[in-house]
């Protein structure tokens, strides 16, 4: 079985209760079934569940490089040279990057709106990116934006592999054919 949750912000990828956010059990009510990898809480969309531990363990770990796409807003405005070093690998201190696909885009027309919005400034404008990788380190693409003057304000997961988002409203799931 393969489940796709669109995770909402401030969810927690756990099934155990936590002491302040709502966790994957207030979501979905299928037994036997478990996270695929991980989102952050902050950080929002595709997160893959299962009950396949070979599939839960293919999915997830690093050596089969599932391209992940996310859709990044970020603080300011990044031009193409301002994005390369992302497209090349940066150093993050405790380890270098894979290369990236990194491409502006429009903000995504079928985005849901955010559960509480993102903090605005009105000095300064906001963008977004679409960033693919095939890593997934531990917030390894806010640090990647960061690290280039651009923060991220808004991460959405949008894919894993083949497995995307399209038409799954957010804090709902569904089952995938195998």
């Amino acid at each position: 079985m393969i489940i796709l949750f669109n995770k909402p912000f401030n969810v927690v990828c756990q099934f155990t209760e936590h002491e302040t956010y709502p966790t994957l059990k207030d979501f979905i009510q299928v037994p036997g079934v478990y996270a695929a990898g991980r989102l952050d809480s902050d950080s929002e969309g595709c997160l893959i569940l299962t009950d396949d531990g070979v599939l839960q363990h293919r999915l997830s770990h690093p050596k089969n490089k599932h391209i992940k796409t996310y859709w990044v807003q970020v603080e300011g405005i990044p031009t193409d040279a301002d994005v390369e070093p992302l497209r090349r690998g940066v150093d993050l201190g405790d380890f270098v990057t894979r290369p990236a696909s990194v491409r502006v885009i429009e903000e995504p027309a079928n985005l849901w709106p955010r559960d509480p919005p993102i903090r605005v400034r009105k000095a300064i404008p906001t963008s977004w990116l679409e960033i693919k990788i095939s890593e997934g380190k531990n917030r390894q693409v806010r640090r990647m934006t960061a690290k280039v003057g651009f923060p991220t304000l808004r991460l959405i997961r949008y894919a894993v592999g083949e497995y995307t988002l399209e038409g799954l409203p957010v804090g709902q799931y569904r089952n995938i054919e195998q």
